[in-house]
């Protein structure tokens, strides 16, 4: 969440900040009323006890006395205590009023965030690796059909098996999915500690993240465990260190994870949902950094970097996307996108979202850090996937189909898939 603070000290500069994401005032002013109410119920909750406390010597020391006014302090201080009580239940209720409205309001973008409420208003930083186009003279088909001709893919059965949004890849197709997820792991080892968690996490967890209580209906949960399954890897490697302090000597802590992802909206009918573009469970190599405030420039860069060197040894055609404030995520400060020439499609995919979050994700965890001055501080998080498992895959395959029907595997997976074309099942 927001600084508190801030929000009170200068509210005007909050509203205008998240109304360059597209969000309204109105519960940035309910918020800040809920702070103020909260901080004048504590106030004089403290003042009562302060009195309660001096009354309660007063009285110890007239008992001792023998002093009859005691006795009749004694029962005042009875109903003060009560008063106490009832302040406190208010407090707990204007605690649980602020924090509800707090969580509900976005993180602030980046000042230079690109304005613009559309996807149009998206600023391309940059194009690299080979050219983004159709190469005159070659033909090409969406991957879906080359990997439905191979026997590879088998949309129709994985509709019987979960529904629609599900995949069902055999032979080379699951080998190089998977060839895919175990080399983007090799890949940052030599830098992130890699993380096998679980695939379901508490309700607060989500909660750090932001992906609640804001996303909740695009979740898919057990509801009588109050377990929902991750959206992302970054949800249980940022809540690693969640309600702890950490010594800033130990930042920034790099970590990656190779999971399975699970998402209930999968997009617009008819819009980008064909073969492996849009799917409710995908498989997914994650990085997250953690640092102090002052590191966060410095590993943003380092992240895009790393999640640049797989499209860069893949040789796929990319380029960088500067997301202007109204497409950023909830939690998001800024996010650039990597996105892949797919050509059997004529679409450039999004294949990682490299995000900075500021300390959003670290108030929201209670996860801090005591710096060398002994101030206790938010941490501040960043996540990027190092390896989006479908898209890529989809890439691959558009890109790397010969006139035969068979296709080509990037030489940095052969050793990974076991074969330098894919064949087929077998």
């Amino acid at each position: 969440m927001i600084d508190p603070n801030l929000l009170v000290d200068d509210t005007d500069f909050v509203v205008r900040q998240v109304a360059r994401k597209g969000y309204k005032s109105d519960l940035i002013f309910a918020a800040r009323d809920a702070i103020l109410r909260r901080r004048q119920l504590v106030a004089a909750l403290d003042s009562m006890r302060a009195e309660m406390n001096m009354k309660s010597k007063e009285v110890g020391r007239l008992l001792a006395q023998g002093d009859q006014k005691g006795e009749e302090m004694r029962e005042a201080l009875a109903a003060l205590k009560q008063d106490i009580a009832k302040h406190e239940g208010d407090v707990r209720e204007a605690d649980q009023v602020m924090r509800d409205l707090l969580l509900t309001i976005p993180n602030l973008p980046d000042a230079d965030c690109p304005d613009g409420l559309e996807e149009s208003d998206n600023v391309v930083v940059r194009y690299e690796g080979p050219p983004g186009e159709r190469e005159p003279g070659r033909a090409y088909r969406p991957h879906w059909e080359t990997a439905a001709d191979l026997g590879i893919f088998d949309p129709e059965r994985a509709a019987k098996l979960s529904g629609s949004g599900f995949s069902l890849l055999y032979g080379d197709g699951a080998r190089l999915l998977r060839g895919l997820a175990i080399w983007g792991l090799d890949l940052n080892r030599d830098k992130y500690l890699e993380v096998l968690p679980a695939h379901f996490v508490r309700g607060p967890v989500m909660v750090g993240t932001g992906h609640l209580p804001k996303f909740a209906d695009d979740a898919y949960s057990m509801s009588q465990d109050d377990l929902w399954a991750i959206p992302t890897g970054e949800v249980p490697l940022t809540a690693l260190h969640r309600d702890e302090i950490l010594d800033t000597d130990v930042l920034p802590k790099l970590y990656m994870a190779y999971t399975s992802c699970f998402r209930r909206e999968a997009g617009a009918a008819g819009k980008d949902t064909r073969g492996m573009q849009r799917l409710h469970e995908f498989h997914k190599v994650e990085l997250v950094r953690l640092c102090t405030k002052e590191q966060v420039q410095d590993q943003f860069a380092e992240l895009l970097a790393d999640a640049e060197r797989t499209l860069q040894l893949l040789r796929l055609p990319y380029r960088v996307v500067d997301l202007a404030c109204g497409d950023l995520t909830f939690s998001s400060a800024r996010i650039f996108d990597l996105e892949v020439y797919a050509p059997g499609v004529d679409r450039w995919l999004e294949v990682s979202s490299v995000g900075k979050f500021t300390d959003f994700q670290g108030r929201r965890s209670n996860m801090r850090y005591r710096g060398k001055d002994g101030r206790i501080t938010p941490v501040s998080t960043l996540n990027g996937s190092a390896v989006a498992t479908p898209r890529l895959w989809a890439a691959i395959v558009e890109h790397g189909e010969r006139p035969d029907g068979t296709v080509t595997v990037p030489e940095v997976l052969v050793p990974y898939v076991g074969k330098e074309v894919l064949t087929g099942r077998g």
